[in-house]
């Protein structure tokens, strides 16, 4: 009956487990390597559908408009919407399916705790637990994807030059990072892109004598393009 009410909440419960299944399929290849790859698109897309679904669920009324389209591009679903559709037809990176999968996990640990809540509030306490460990390490988790999506940013760059990307991935990607930097509910990319601690290192190692000076200008360039790539946020 619980899950009967709430059928588009059910709908991407089971799209997200189906994606975590698919995504561990991939990241641990027993069925094959070849097989593998096909779970690397299974998992993009059913990410796809979970998003277009939870898209739908925040702006239930479509509008052909500028407005629309604007308020749109400030959910998060669209943003990962978004992100299917980048690497979806892309060669296989193991580093682009991490927040696929970790999402699809938190959110489906969410939801499988109001099933067994529904069911009864003792029901399956092995189960209980390990979402409970889950959700403690939910903060660490959102790090961790925040990291893995800014790493990405070079990594597109480098399957552009090793021929296994395209021309268009790298500055559709740059979109998408500036999406998930203005992000009004998950701020860990933005508060990543601030963390100094990067820069600090960089700059401790660039400063010593033994660095050579095309290199420390190089990076000191870099920093300041990087820096100057920020988005405002409102």
């Amino acid at each position: 009956q619980f899950l009967m009410a709430n059928k588009l909440d059910t709908a991407m419960w089971i799209s997200r487990l189906f994606t975590v299944y698919c995504s561990a399929l991939f990241v641990l290849p027993l069925l094959g390597l070849h097989e593998a790859a096909s779970f690397y698109q299974r998992a993009l897309l059913a990410n796809a559908l979970t998003s277009a679904l939870r898209l739908h669920q925040r702006l239930p009324h479509f509008q052909l408009s500028r407005a629309f389209l604007a308020q749109a591009l400030l959910e998060d679903s669209c943003h990962y919407l978004l992100y299917s559709l980048i690497f979806v037809n892309s060669y296989p990176v193991t580093m682009s399916i991490f927040p696929v999968l970790l999402f699809s996990l938190l959110h489906a640990a969410t939801y499988t705790k109001k099933v067994l809540d529904a069911r009864s509030s003792n029901s399956l306490p092995f189960l209980r637990n390990l979402l409970e460990k889950l959700s403690a390490n939910q903060q660490n988790i959102l790090k961790f994807i925040a990291c893995n999506e800014i790493f990405l940013m070079p990594a597109t760059v480098f399957m552009l030059f090793s021929g296994q990307g395209s021309l268009l991935q790298p500055f559709i990607y740059y979109r998408f990072l500036t999406l998930r930097y203005s992000s009004r509910r998950n701020p860990y990319c933005r508060a990543k892109i601030y963390d100094p601690f990067l820069r600090i290192v960089v700059e401790h190692l660039i400063m010593k004598p033994s660095c050579p000076v095309f290199v420390r200008r190089l990076c000191l360039s870099s920093i300041s393009f990087i820096s100057r790539l920020a988005p405002t946020v409102a």
